[in-house]
């Protein structure tokens, strides 16, 4: 495993991030941090932390670039679901998903990465919402 290198700028930005409740553009950081870390620091830690698995980068309808914080989990039989109404990222660990992931590799010959995988649907609250209407 790589080295992860904990640079005071690092530090900044992953604080900040920890404290999004909701998906976030790179520019919600950048000014939040009031401009102390600049734009292209933001940016490579950013990327660092999707490589890592501790942020989910999904691209919206909209063609923005968006981040969640999804933490690190050492357990590999886990999954994200991400509500596609309230933006919501949920972590689930359950066996069942090494069952999808071999199918996917044997029927489908595609290798999966396994540490960050992500399901869109509806949450609770807003499947209840939308069932009302």
């Amino acid at each position: 495993m790589k080295e992860v290198y904990k640079t005071k700028q690092r530090e900044l930005v992953l604080k900040t991030i920890k404290n999004k409740k909701n998906e976030f553009v790179i520019k919600d950081i950048y000014e939040e941090l009031n401009k102390e870390v600049g734009l292209t620091t933001i940016y490579r830690v950013v990327d660092k932390l999707v490589q890592e698995g501790i942020l989910n980068k999904t691209i919206g309808k909209d063609n923005i670039t968006y981040f969640q914080y999804l933490g690190k989990c050492n357990n590999s039989n886990h999954f994200y679901l991400k509500c596609d109404n309230c933006g919501k990222i949920e972590h689930v660990d359950c066996d069942c998903i090494i069952d999808l992931i071999d199918h996917i590799s044997e029927n489908h010959d595609f290798k999966i990465n396994s540490e960050h995988i992500v399901i869109n649907g509806l949450c609770k609250s807003c499947k209840k919402k939308g069932d009302k209407k």
